[in-house]
């Protein structure tokens, strides 16, 4: 199995819990944007070991989380979600060095876990949303405040607990 990292935002994970499946009609749709261990991230990741370079492709999914909320600022807080799929499910590719698409159907149920922004990140995230632009301008005052969103701690959730984190 590999292991995958898929970024949202509560608001679409409200929608997903309600279908009960991540991308659904996933042979008639777009591949599903999401983050694993590349040949990439081995490559630029000089550790060899496990967790770092799950924790590297964590780190770039709740960058792309960030970047999602900058459409649908409502709910700031990043989201990721975990989940195993075999590797014939996932394609290498993408902006990230940890890019992949997903291409198949997953049920909630099967998600490993969550990792979410506690709520007193919000004002930090917020002001990471408004300096993207000009952090992807060069702007390095805006790549410092993208720098310190990105610094916030994702808090992990057992899948059970999502009623409780999208009803926030």
């Amino acid at each position: 199995m590999t292991r995958v990292y898929v970024p949202t935002t509560l608001a679409v994970l409200a929608e997903t819990a309600k279908r009960g499946v991540l991308n659904p009609d996933a042979a008639d749709s777009a591949p599903l944007p999401a983050h694993a261990v590349t040949a990439a991230i081995r490559e630029w990741y000089t550790d060899d070991d496990v967790e770092s370079l799950e924790f590297a492709a964590l780190t770039e999914a709740a960058e792309a989380s960030l970047r999602m909320l900058a459409e649908d600022p409502a709910k700031p807080r990043r989201v990721v979600l975990a989940l195993d799929v075999p590797p014939t499910a996932v394609r290498t590719g993408g902006p990230y060095r940890s890019s992949v698409t997903l291409e198949v159907e997953v049920p909630l149920a099967d998600v490993v876990s969550l990792h979410i922004d506690e709520s007193e990140a919000e004002d930090i995230i917020l002001a990471g949303i408004a300096a993207l632009t000009a952090a992807d301008g060069g702007d390095e005052d805006a790549m410092f405040v993208v720098e310190e969103a990105g610094a916030c701690d994702l808090l992990w959730y057992d899948i059970s607990e999502i009623d409780d984190l999208i009803s926030d």
